[in-house]
């Protein structure tokens, strides 16, 4: 069995609809996906429904958008087959919303940056829970300012902290988002550790029992940091997942859905971790 458990959509910051994603790995020959778009279910319960009738199996999936504080550095956080996904509805909308609130920023510098109206600068945030910078970067892509995304031009408008354009997003702590997790009876997996500034996180999640497991296979990861990653989660009894990051033509790098996938092993160990909560 395939399984692919890092896919997102239209639904966040992915390019292809949910439809498009389910078919892809259906003729893939990818049995099990996850959609994990950004701080929102809506993308996991469309995608059951028609996944359905193509023979795929979908796990309920969203990546949460946290914060450490204690080390200033950005986490995400895969949470996998939800018993009460409505208990994460607040803490979603609350990140949206400031999502929103810094996307309308960020919008207004380019703006002032450059001679583009605002109709196309967000036409491809359509169908979107929200605006991305991916959003902004195609509709400059279409304006004909740029014909890349992660160039130049996004160097000048987004580099973190001193990009003309870039405006800081608030962020939930990530032990208020794992407790929030773990009272919906959800699955937490940290994603894409080698996006850490500083792993010593991964530590500390692991001693309090804060995760269920870590994101191993990753087409950021060496093999290196897969062999450091598959002794720390045996070390500390944690699952292993992993998956593509699919964004479609969104993705700093292309890779096809199901490039990365959680193996056969583990996907059942995540199985068994459910039904212990259950």
């Amino acid at each position: 069995m395939s399984a692919d458990l890092h896919c997102h959509t239209k639904m966040s910051d992915g390019s292809v609809t949910i439809e498009e994603l389910v078919l892809l790995a259906k003729n893939k020959g990818i049995s099990t996906i996850s959609v994990t778009d950004h701080d929102t279910f809506a993308g996991s319960t469309r995608a059951k429904i028609f996944a359905e009738r193509h023979g795929i199996t979908v796990i309920s999936g969203v990546e949460i958008s946290a914060y450490d504080y204690d080390r200033n550095q950005k986490v995400h956080v895969l949470c996998y087959d939800c018993c009460f996904p409505d208990r994460l509805e607040g803490l979603c909308k609350k990140i949206s919303i400031n999502r929103r609130k810094a996307a309308g920023v960020m919008l207004q510098k380019v703006m002032h940056i450059y001679p583009v109206g605002f109709e196309i600068l967000i036409r491809h945030a359509q169908g979107s829970t929200n605006i991305f910078k991916q959003h902004i970067m195609h509709g400059l892509i279409d304006a004909g300012y740029t014909d890349e995304l992660y160039g130049e031009v996004y160097q000048k408008l987004f580099m973190q902290r001193i990009g003309l354009a870039y405006t800081k997003i608030e962020y939930p702590d990530v032990h208020e988002v794992l407790k929030s997790i773990r009272e919906a009876e959800g699955i937490a997996i940290i994603a894409h550790p080698s996006q850490l500034k500083d792993i010593s996180l991964l530590e500390q999640l692991a001693d309090k029992k804060e995760i269920d497991g870590v994101e191993v296979w990753h087409p950021d990861h060496s093999e290196a940091l897969v062999s450091q990653l598959i002794d720390f989660a045996k070390q500390h009894d944690l699952l292993m997942t992993g998956g593509t990051d699919f964004h479609g033509m969104y993705s700093k790098k292309p890779h096809s859905i199901g490039s990365f996938v959680t193996p056969q092993d583990q996907f059942h160990q995540l199985k068994i971790r459910k039904q212990k909560y259950r």
